[in-house]
């Protein structure tokens, strides 16, 4: 009995699961709007607790409290909360939320604890209205995230399907924070899903969908930032470059003041449980100072857009912010990290504005945040799309186009990792972020199978094939076994050697050594279906029919064969070629 079904070519590898996915993700992504829903309110509720005393869910600034000086200690006891919460509760709520929803999915077949379900957004709550400066984006990611891979590990789905859920919840997460579908589906192609296929795609576009719908229901409908920028000149071309750059140098430069701030955490004498308590303490002094630098800051980002805010002020406030968020997210805590980015590129936009011709302030303000942000991340088209669906500003697309690109290349060129792979790099764990078209699901069986195959008679006995096939001399280690043509399976080099320590019966035959089912292979059949047969089974070869039916034996492939796509691939990459002359008529 044959081991594989009938196979046809075509655009995308699919079966009916995709069906069972698709239905799941539309409840996935109204899970996560209520998840969005409630950590908003957790923030809202601590926010009140901690600077007003009251027990309230209006949504209210830190900016506004009458703590004076004691406002220092808020951030403080927020952090030492928090880092009693990771000690004793779950670790896994450490960080901002996306490398570790990366983690999962790379390296931990996307399994999430209920632990982290429960503990990331109230400790984000509890971070964020103390005053912390980050946003709801990366809490609600990971915890979107977390309750898809419960659902997913409930249902008994596999590490791919698992997969596929995590991101759809961790995206659609996103969209009912910030009502930007599209940008999130963009950021599970960019960042999360490292792969683009109908299994991981369309579960992430219907949650992401379904959350955008429903998204009204629980927060203000329409743009989060609305912004209407004039049409950008020509000169805006040079002003691009400029900025993008410009923006590049900024993302590296958070990057890398974070990853020495979390060093210099590390070489404290200290548990990490205390590392937050002293993060909040940099928190509360900056806070004491600018007290808009508290908190999501979603109202500051608005005033930078509209540019509302003179530059010295808003220097003075980014400066801090800068300062206070590097010093938080570096120390552990709980936390985003869209919403400052997102302020910071912002606020270099409106500081750059004066000397940028080609375009308005708030055009610059724009660009920049997107640029800072793409650079960070390493998701430029996330950041272009993730602008527009904040403000609805469509003449700004083609700035936002170009600035992004150039802060990208920067980055690219100038930095190893992004701020979203190194963690994951430092506890050992490489990610390589480029991906293509597997060489091997571009090629077929049977178009790298051998035609000419040397097959052992299914009646010929044991010893007779010892020396003939299994000799000294031998060219395979494995033939297959037929009979009027028919495959019966593959006779292995160990289970003649087997015998040969012992006595072969003399009515042994070839075919009485076969066992069953047989594994074979199809002509449509991906090359990459054909390495995961060949890596399950743990063979090197594997005959090729031309249909389960009548099992007639077409070739065989082996895996010096699977090698040849990918030496297609090196050669295109690696060869130069000269002009050639004129083609002949």
């Amino acid at each position: 009995m044959s081991s594989v079904m009938p196979v046809e070519k075509r655009d995308y590898a699919v079966n009916r699961r995709l069906l069972l996915l698709s239905v799941i993700a539309l409840g996935i992504g109204a899970l996560s709007t209520v998840a969005a829903d409630v950590l908003v309110n957790l923030i809202r509720f601590f926010t009140n607790l901690f600077f007003y005393q009251t027990l309230s869910l209006a949504e209210r600034s830190p900016a506004g409290h009458a703590l004076g000086a004691w406002v220092i200690a808020v951030p403080v006891v927020g952090g030492l909360v928090v880092g009693l919460m990771a000690r004793y509760g779950s670790d896994k709520i450490r960080g901002h939320g996306i490398p570790e929803a990366i983690e999962a999915v790379l390296f931990g077949k996307s399994r999430m604890s209920p632990r982290v379900a429960v503990l990331k957004p109230l400790s984000s709550g509890i971070v964020i209205g103390s005053g912390g400066p980050f946003g709801a984006e990366g809490p609600i990611i990971m915890t979107g995230g977390s309750l898809a891979s419960l659902l997913a590990q409930y249902l008994h789905l596999t590490a791919g399907e698992r997969k596929a859920l995590l991101v759809a919840g961790a995206c659609a997460g996103m969209t009912a924070i910030f009502g930007t579908p599209v940008a999130a589906v963009l950021l599970a192609v960019e960042l999360l899903l490292f792969e683009l296929r109908p299994r991981s795609l369309l579960p992430v576009a219907l949650a992401c969908a379904v959350a955008g719908f429903l998204r009204p229901l629980v927060f203000e409908a329409g743009p989060l930032f609305p912004l209407q920028t004039a049409a950008a000149g020509t000169p805006a071309l040079l002003s691009c470059v400029l900025a993008g750059l410009l923006c590049g140098v900024l993302g590296a430069a958070l990057t890398l003041a974070l990853y020495r701030t979390e060093d210099a955490f590390a070489r404290l004498p200290l548990h990490w449980m205390w590392w937050p308590a002293l993060g909040g303490l940099v928190v509360g002094i900056g806070g004491y100072f600018e007290p808009r630098a508290l908190g999501v800051g979603y109202d500051v980002i608005g005033d930078l857009l509209n540019n509302r805010i003179a530059i010295e002020i808003a220097l003075a406030l980014l400066a801090v912010k800068a300062v206070i968020w590097i010093a938080a997210l570096g120390s552990g805590t709980s936390g985003g990290v869209l919403a400052p980015l997102l302020m910071l590129g912002a606020g270099l936009g409106v500081v750059l504005a004066p000397w940028l011709p080609g375009g308005s302030p708030q055009l610059w303000a724009l660009v920049c945040m997107a640029g800072v942000l793409g650079s960070v991340l390493g998701a430029p088209l996330t950041a272009i799309v993730f602008a527009f669906g904040l403000t609805h500003d469509t003449e700004a697309l083609l700035p936002l186009l170009l600035t992004t690109a150039v802060a990208y290349g920067f980055s690219v060129l100038a930095m190893k990792r992004s701020i979203m792979t190194e963690k994951i790099a430092r506890r050992g764990l490489h990610i390589y972020r480029e991906y293509s078209v597997d060489p091997l699901e571009r090629a077929h069986v049977d178009e790298l199978m051998t035609r000419e195959v040397v097959a052992i008679d299914a009646d010929l006995p044991v010893a007779d094939a010892m020396v003939r096939y299994f000799g000294e001399h031998a060219a395979h280690r494995a033939y297959p076994v037929v009979a009027d043509g028919r495959v019966l399976g593959m006779l292995e080099r160990a289970a003649i050697r087997g015998l040969a320590a012992g006595e072969v019966p003399p009515g042994l035959r070839c075919r009485d050594l076969l066992g069953a089912p047989v594994h074979v292979l199809l002509p449509g059949q991906t090359a990459r279906a054909a390495a995961g047969s060949m890596a399950a089974l743990s063979v090197a070869r594997l005959p090729v029919v031309e249909s389960v039916e009548t099992m007639r034996l077409a070739g065989i492939v082996s895996l010096r064969d699977l090698l040849r796509p990918s030496g297609h691939v090196f050669h295109e990459e690696s060869r130069r070629e000269r002009l050639r002359g004129r083609a002949a008529a």
